[in-house]
């Protein structure tokens, strides 16, 4: 049996490609991630905080969380917190 269109049929990526792209873009987006809350840092260091050190701090480790979130959520994406919805018939009534 054919397929309508002949698409060939591609073979399977190893996991362990997946895996290593995965892990690739985490480290890109920390590198990109960590790079905007260090310059806003800086920033707001120079211009708001009469150069305080504790701005740069802040703001790179908000950039670095933000990456670790990204990254957790792409290798645990059904991992997201959230409430459970019971169908109509699982739920007692008063």
């Amino acid at each position: 049996m054919s397929t309508p269109f002949n698409t060939p049929v591609s073979a399977p990526i190893p996991s362990e490609d997946i895996v290593a792209k995965k892990f690739d873009a985490c480290v890109a987006d920390l590198i990109v991630k960590t790079g905007v809350g260090f310059s806003v840092g800086v920033a707001l260091s120079v211009i708001v905080f009469k150069r305080r050190t504790w701005p740069v701090a802040l703001a790179t480790g908000f950039g670095i969380g933000q990456a670790y979130q990204n990254c957790d959520r792409s290798f645990n994406p059904y991992n997201v917190p959230g409430s459970k919805v019971l169908a109509a018939e699982n739920v007692k009534r008063i």
